[in-house]
């Protein structure tokens, strides 16, 4: 097992996340050599001039965070945050086409931004809190067919995060072909170790200090 703060994406998604909240955001994960931090895509270039010459990555949220924008403009977001520095994409799938059984709309959606970004890392959200079993395994299907490096349990903004069974589901479908990264609800250190056991690679939390430093955090969000 790597060391803890390497599965964290330092995350701050909230609508109201100021520019001092990414200034704070990127010092912590300085200072706590978080894997990266995970920022809306206004807030690219503002992250990684903070973080140059460090080995801390900038992950940008695209189509968030309900994944039902065009394809073009999740394309044309990804387009710029890859252009002001963004490392690594976590797009939101459609998911109302996934529930319209609309499956080709679906992968064509994910590959177009894959399409972008050959040599770097893309996560899929599934929002694993509003799809069914059979959902979650059609929605893992897609995005792995689709090229996806990794299948993400959730947003943060739904009615619920990562659940143990739906990572374990996820887990299942993803073999060796796709990463797990659980999000949403991790906030403490049993937490995270208990998706790490299960297999995941990546954990996005707002709550990353609480997590290395063996508390529990009371953060509201993600």
């Amino acid at each position: 097992m790597k060391p803890l703060n390497k599965y964290i994406d330092h995350t701050i998604l909230k609508a109201t996340a100021t520019k001092s909240d990414i200034i704070q955001l990127c010092e912590e994960a300085k200072q706590y050599q978080f894997f990266s931090v995970c920022v809306n895509s206004c807030y690219v270039s503002l992250a990684k001039n903070l973080l140059q010459n460090t080995d801390v990555k900038v992950c940008s949220v695209i189509g968030f965070p309900l994944g039902a924008m065009s394809t073009e403009a999740k394309v044309a977001e990804t387009k710029q945050a890859l252009n002001d520095g963004a490392d690594e994409i976590d797009m939101v799938i459609n998911i109302g086409l996934l529930k319209s059984n609309d499956f080709d709309a679906v992968w064509k959606d994910i590959e177009a931004v894959k399409n972008c970004m050959p040599t770097k890392t893309l996560k899929v959200i599934l929002e694993t809190c509003y799809l069914e079993e059979l959902e979650i395994i059609k929605a893992s299907e897609l995005a792995i067919q689709s090229g996806a490096d990794f299948i993400k349990t959730s947003t943060g903004f739904g009615t619920g995060g990562a659940t143990i069974h739906d990572v374990k589901l996820m887990k299942h479908v993803a073999n060796n072909n796709a990463k797990i990264k659980a999000s949403g609800g991790v906030k403490d250190y049993n937490t995270a170790l208990e998706y790490i056991n299960l297999g995941v690679e990546r954990l996005g939390t707002s709550s990353g200090i609480a997590i290395v430093t063996g508390q529990t955090s009371d953060d509201k969000n993600y």
